[in-house]
């Protein structure tokens, strides 16, 4: 019942998130702009620290390093494979990285779900970095598929994935267990996407929209507000 809440409240967090990112979609510069670091945040507050943490026993730090440059890589191979064989007008880049948010989403849970088969006290550590982060994943979703697409239903049905996803993991996290091993490669490689995704997509696009300071500041504030929720969850 208690992952089955939490489950619940992480789609809640996601929702909300991407339903103020559609609602002010007239102010898109400032959310890319916020949601670039947040996604940058993710991944190098988040992600990587995590699976330094889970993998050290398993890997060097040098390893796992080598495995978020071939997350970035692949990613940015994927996005620019893609137009190869669709038009333009598809918006590859609305589903590849909503897609990619939503499969971290699933993976968030997933963890929550392994977090609480070691200890409740650990799961109740993730669970509240995922609760807040969560928030920003809902806002970045809908962003990268309004980026990609321009087509706001097609936003929304990527927010619903993207909320019912942790849910998802959760679920899978009771059928089976996932390796420590495995893991710390898998987060890393993740992080390689998130590094690819803020930097060559989101910060770029909302500077081109308004090249203004407040748009710089909001990518340190979203950076920022990672950072201060990853630091709160530790306590």
């Amino acid at each position: 019942m208690t992952l089955l809440l939490i489950g619940i409240a992480t789609g809640i967090s996601t929702f909300v998130g991407g339903s103020l990112a559609l609602r002010f979609k007239n102010q898109i510069h400032l959310i890319l702009g916020f949601s670039a670091g947040a996604v940058i945040g993710v991944a190098l507050f988040d992600l990587f620290p995590e699976a330094i943490d889970i993998g050290q026993k398993f890997h060097t730090v040098g390893t796992l390093t080598t495995f978020i440059a071939i997350g970035f890589m692949a990613y940015m191979i994927l996005d620019r494979t893609i137009p190869l064989v669709t038009s333009k007008e598809s918006g590859h880049r609305g589903h590849v990285g909503a897609g990619s948010l939503t499969i971290h989403s699933f993976l968030d849970g997933l963890g929550i779900g392994l977090a609480f088969q070691v200890s409740p006290a650990l799961g109740a550590i993730v669970a509240v970095a995922v609760l807040v982060h969560d928030f920003s994943d809902g806002i970045n979703t809908v962003n990268l598929s309004l980026v990609g697409t321009g087509k706001p239903k097609v936003a929304r049905l990527w927010l619903f994935a993207d909320a019912l996803a942790p849910l998802v993991g959760i679920g899978v996290s009771l059928l089976f267990a996932i390796p420590e091993q495995s893991l710390s490669i898998i987060l890393s490689l993740f992080s390689g996407f998130f590094l690819y995704i803020g930097a060559s997509e989101l910060l770029p696009d909302s500077h081109h929209r308004h090249p203004r300071f407040l748009t710089s500041i909001m990518t340190v504030l979203g950076a920022g507000v990672i950072y201060g929720a990853i630091q709160l969850a530790s306590f």
